[in-house]
């Protein structure tokens, strides 16, 4: 099973610059890249942050590029994102209890996507009616189940970014150690390549196509300057492989 990552978009107004760059002519490599190389993929996932302001033009510049690109692609939402204008810009969207949730079965097992936004608030939040249904739908899972998450629960010892990783993860894990299904996480939010487990799960994070985290340890957040980039995932019997991809841009 061939699944492609791409997070943290940051969209604007087209035109709008954004750390020095254009996110929307970013996007559009990416998508030119997958749809050139990738376009086998059995599922593209964008995990969140598709807006930088939650700007109905972004989201209709998305909306626009999607319909031009071939390989079947879910959204998700990320802190910087409106759940509700996103769902009238994409009325077609996955919906389960209001939140932009979906399952989708692949050939190698089954991928869950997760709404970890908390209206107002950068840190992310599963609340009870989204720890039960992800419950439900791990208990449904007949095979090994990957989990797509905007907010990581995990520490990366980044003190200004662990600040903003999901905040309640002890009840997310406890949801997750009922079924012992769970073979990997995937995460957007922190805007660097980071692969390493959480509490003996896989897990990996992934750059933004526009711009990076500084590999700072330190109280505050600073701009680093490696090139955007998507994932390539392969998953099969014998278990999960991430290749991280730096992709040409204009």
């Amino acid at each position: 099973m061939k699944i492609i990552q791409l997070s943290d978009p940051h969209l604007m107004a087209p035109g709008g610059r954004l750390y020095g760059s254009d996110p929307l002519a970013r996007l559009e490599a990416c998508l030119a890249d997958i749809g050139k190389n990738h376009a086998d993929a059995e599922l593209v996932v964008i995990s969140g942050d598709l807006t930088n302001d939650g700007e109905r033009a972004a989201y209709a510049a998305l909306r626009e590029r999607l319909a031009q690109f071939s390989p079947p692609c879910r959204l998700m939402l990320g802190n910087h994102d409106d759940r509700a204008l996103f769902f009238e810009m994409f009325p077609e969207a996955a919906s389960e209890r209001g939140f932009v949730q979906s399952v989708f079965d692949g050939s190698e097992g089954r991928l869950i996507l997760l709404d970890t936004l908390d209206s107002g608030h950068v840190e992310g939040r599963l609340c009870a009616a989204r720890l039960d249904w992800l419950d439900e739908k791990l208990s449904e899972a007949r095979g090994p189940a990957f989990l797509f998450m905007h907010h990581p629960p995990f520490a990366i010892h980044m003190p200004v970014l662990d600040e903003v990783r999901l905040a309640n993860a002890d009840s997310f894990h406890e949801v997750l150690s009922r079924h012992g299904n769970v073979r990997h996480i995937f995460a957007g939010h922190v805007h660097r390549q980071i692969a390493g487990s959480w509490r003996g799960i896989p897990v990996s994070t992934l750059r933004s196509t526009n711009h990076q985290t500084a590999l700072d340890f330190s109280q505050s957040w600073s701009l680093g300057h490696e090139p955007p980039a998507y994932a390539v995932i392969f998953i099969d019997a014998d278990g999960v492989i991430v290749h991280f991809h730096d992709f040409p841009v204009r």
